[in-house]
């Protein structure tokens, strides 16, 4: 299994990182991809990163809830690493808008997300997409580039199977499905099954959304076999069926042009 979002080089892990590895190889887990958030966390990723090559790819991008007045200095940070480093990248993320908290910078949000899906699609990567009380806006400023070059991934999907029709007529994009697919209230769940597995992409987005049974905990790439088994289940499938089908999702998306990774 692959978990396609992961931040395990968080402080949240400092004291255990090696044990965080080796359970989720344990688990099963073969390789994992670490989204970068702000200037600040561009070298702790890559640190972790050349630690652990064979089992991490990296992401770039500046996540929402990091974007104020200080956007462009954000930015200038992300357009150096890029064009240093853009190879080492397998995609711009996580990257998208936040209104959950504070809307005060929602224009500095949307001009740092059409800036950085702008410089995805110059590269030919796709992007990470977070969206949270959001949705309607992300559309608004997706609906300004060609469906033809967009490709990516909706991070943290709960939606509804009207919602994954709009984002299809966007680009060609994927579910990413993570802890909240096991929660009790997750009334999304029961309708996955209306969107094609070859479209789904598992995650833990660790520290952050445990699945059940360890909600209320840390998080970790170990854990994403619970939403594993919860999606088998919706989709009345093997766990072995399942897992097939999303690793070749992830190759698609993710590595189309790196064949020898797996």
């Amino acid at each position: 299994m692959i978990d396609t979002h992961t931040h395990i080089y968080d402080e949240a892990f400092a004291d255990d990182a090696d044990l965080i590895v080796s359970r989720a190889l344990e688990a099963g887990v073969t390789h994992v991809i670490l989204p970068n958030v702000d200037a600040s966390t561009v070298d702790k990723m890559r640190a972790f990163a050349h630690k652990y090559p064979t089992f991490c790819s990296m992401m770039m991008g500046i996540h929402p809830t990091e974007i104020g007045e200080n956007y462009q200095t954000e930015l200038a940070v992300f357009d150096a690493e890029i064009q240093k480093r853009a190879d080492d990248y397998v995609a711009i993320g996580e990257i998208g808008l936040d209104l959950y908290w504070d809307k005060t910078y929602l224009e500095q949000q949307k001009r740092a997300f059409e800036y950085q899906v702008d410089v995805a699609i110059q590269l030919d990567k796709p992007i990470c997409i977070h969206s949270r009380e959001a949705f309607h806006e992300i559309v608004d400023s997706l609906k300004k580039f060609s469906s033809a070059k967009l490709r990516g991934v909706f991070h943290c999907f709960t939606g509804t199977p009207e919602m994954a029709v709009q984002i299809a007529r966007l680009g060609d994009f994927y579910y990413g499905i993570g802890g909240p697919a096991t929660y009790k209230n997750a009334r999304f769940i029961d309708q996955m099954p209306q969107i094609p597995l070859s479209r789904i992409l598992l995650e833990t987005d660790a520290p952050y959304l445990p699945p059940v049974p360890h909600r209320g905990k840390r998080n970790e790439p170990s854990y994403v076999v619970y939403v594993a088994q919860k999606l088998a289940q919706v989709y009345n499938i093997s766990l072995s069926e399942l897992e097939k089908q999303v690793n070749q999702n992830v190759k698609t998306l993710f590595f189309a042009h790196h064949s020898n990774i797996f």
